[in-house]
């Protein structure tokens, strides 16, 4: 699953000084996007859905400070649409700073959107929150604030995605374990008593295992969930958000128990990596998009230059992009190399 080329690639990412990346051999030019790469500028984190023949986006702007959506009724489109803007932080106290990683999804006859926000006195007491919309229209009505999503502990907390499968709805996020003395960020599973609460156990799927998972910080995050072919794939996002960014994989057979750590096997290796020859770096943050007919497209952001002065999440260059993702023969995700840009 993981080819040469990105072995390659994933050495040169883990030395200490980020060196110049080993260049892979050609591969084959792919067919041109039916929309721009990248579809929108300065947009991190992008979740793309699709509800009643339109097509919703939200992202994390570079300021930090309010939630977007847009809809069109392609993707395409998705670049031209207003941005609308359906909520500001707050002046002080939670949800005041680092408003990240939103998510809209339909749920129960109602739209909410879950996202990431700390304090503006402490900027890294990060938790989940969530809003709610009874409108049919997410762009018109009122959307309330619904509180935190607790979780077992009141920690650093982001990322939350929601999904469904054989009749059971589950909330997937990353946070860090108090007892561990690394503070690393781990990836957590629940079932979800309503839109805006879990119940049952936690459960942790990944922690970061490996050096390429370490690089910077130590983190798993991000996780999106893909039901495909059988199995359940969440990948996720490890190590910091420069060059070295990328996704992870889990898997589970669809019949396991998805509550059941032991369900899970996780890729040795990333999935998808820093692409030197076609100048994108840092990709990753990604959800999942089944169109229609069948295909499935990878939404994700990265940057198209790989050197950053001082923090990365201080630099406004991640993008939102998007491109199909193939399957090998024995039905695993393909995730390929991020794309080169096209000129608009």
């Amino acid at each position: 699953m993981i080819h040469t080329r990105r072995r390659l690639l994933t050495a040169a990412l883990l030395a200490p000084a980020l060196p110049a990346l080993a260049q892979a051999p050609a591969a084959p030019t792919p067919a041109p996007l039916p929309w721009p790469n990248p579809l929108i500028p300065q947009r991190a984190d992008p979740q793309i859905i699709r509800h009643d023949g339109w097509y919703y986006l939200m992202a994390t702007v570079p300021e930090y400070d309010r939630l977007e959506l847009r809809r069109a009724r392609s993707i395409a489109g998705l670049g031209q649409a207003e941005p609308k803007v359906v909520w500001r932080k707050k002046d002080s106290g939670p949800m005041s700073h680092h408003i990240w990683a939103p998510e809209l999804a339909f749920l129960d006859g109602r739209w909410y959107i879950h996202f990431s926000a700390g304090e503006a006195k402490e900027p890294w007491k990060i938790r989940m929150w969530t809003l709610e919309n009874a409108s049919p229209d997410p762009l018109q009505g009122e959307w309330s604030e619904r509180g935190q999503i607790k979780t077992a502990w009141e920690s650093f907390t982001l990322d939350a995605t929601v999904f469904e499968h054989r009749g059971k709805r589950y909330m997937a996020w990353a946070q860090t374990d108090p007892a561990k003395k690394n503070h690393s960020t781990d990836i957590f599973i629940s079932r979800m008593k309503s839109p805006t609460e879990l119940e049952g156990p936690q459960v942790r799927l990944s922690q970061p295992d490996y050096a390429w998972e370490k690089v910077r910080h130590i983190v798993n995050e991000a996780p999106a969930v893909l039901i495909h072919g059988g199995r359940v794939f969440m990948s996720y996002s490890a190590a910091g958000t420069g060059a070295e960014y990328c996704l992870g994989l889990l898997w589970a057979d669809e019949n396991a128990d998805l509550l059941d750590g032991k369900s899970w096997r996780k890729s040795p290796g990333p999935v998808f990596i820093s692409s030197p020859e076609n100048s994108q770096y840092g990709p990753g943050h990604n959800s999942f998009l089944v169109e229609p007919d069948g295909t499935v497209l990878n939404v994700f952001h990265a940057r198209n230059y790989r050197d950053i002065v001082g923090d990365p999440l201080k630099d406004t260059g991640r993008a939102t992009r998007v491109q199909p993702l193939r399957f090998t023969a024995d039905g695993m995700p393909d995730f390929g190399l991020p794309l080169p840009e096209t000129k608009r």
